[in-house]
């Protein structure tokens, strides 16, 4: 069956199962590598995307329930060249070891942000709580995540300005 997928912004076709895996499509057929297979079970937010400006896990979220909705993935956060403020603080605070779970990590305070723009640590750490980093840079992640929250809301004021 051929699908209609909005990606990133530009609207996609795929002739691929309805019940195949988002994340496959992503990867294989479309060729974009922000999220990654990490336990296949959703369990461990490497492949997360945003569905509609929410985290979703793409590797156990049939490619079916994901059309007819705006997906966007890692590689399509930057605007015009422009790094988004999440993905701006993790480099600020290299909050990367081997960076696998850097993907769920920087969608899922992307998705925070978009609901709520002055999370606290709680809330930041509540968020987060379902991803996992097999390194231990936890604290770098913390960090680049309230640091986020800061030059997300300079952008927005920026923005405003304009």
């Amino acid at each position: 069956m051929t699908l209609k997928l909005t990606v990133n912004g530009q609207v996609r076709e795929v002739a691929v199962p309805l019940n195949t895996p988002l994340l496959n499509v992503l990867r294989n057929d479309l060729a974009l590598n922000g999220p990654k297979y990490g336990c296949g079970l959703g369990e461990c937010g490497a492949c997360s995307v945003l569905i509609d400006g929410m985290a979703a896990r793409a590797c156990v979220l049939p490619v079916s329930a994901a059309a007819g909705h705006d997906i966007t993935t890692l590689d399509g956060l930057s605007q015009n060249g422009q790094l988004d403020p999440v993905q701006q603080a993790f480099i600020d605070a290299q909050a990367a070891q081997c960076g696998y779970c850097l993907n769920g990590m920087i969608i899922t305070i992307r998705a925070l942000l978009n609901h709520n723009a002055q999370p606290s640590p709680q809330q930041i750490r509540a968020a987060l709580e379902h991803n996992l980093c097999r390194c231990g840079t936890h604290v770098e992640i913390l960090q680049a995540a309230q640091r986020a929250v800061v030059i997300n809301a300079a952008a927005q004021q920026e923005a405003l300005n304009e």
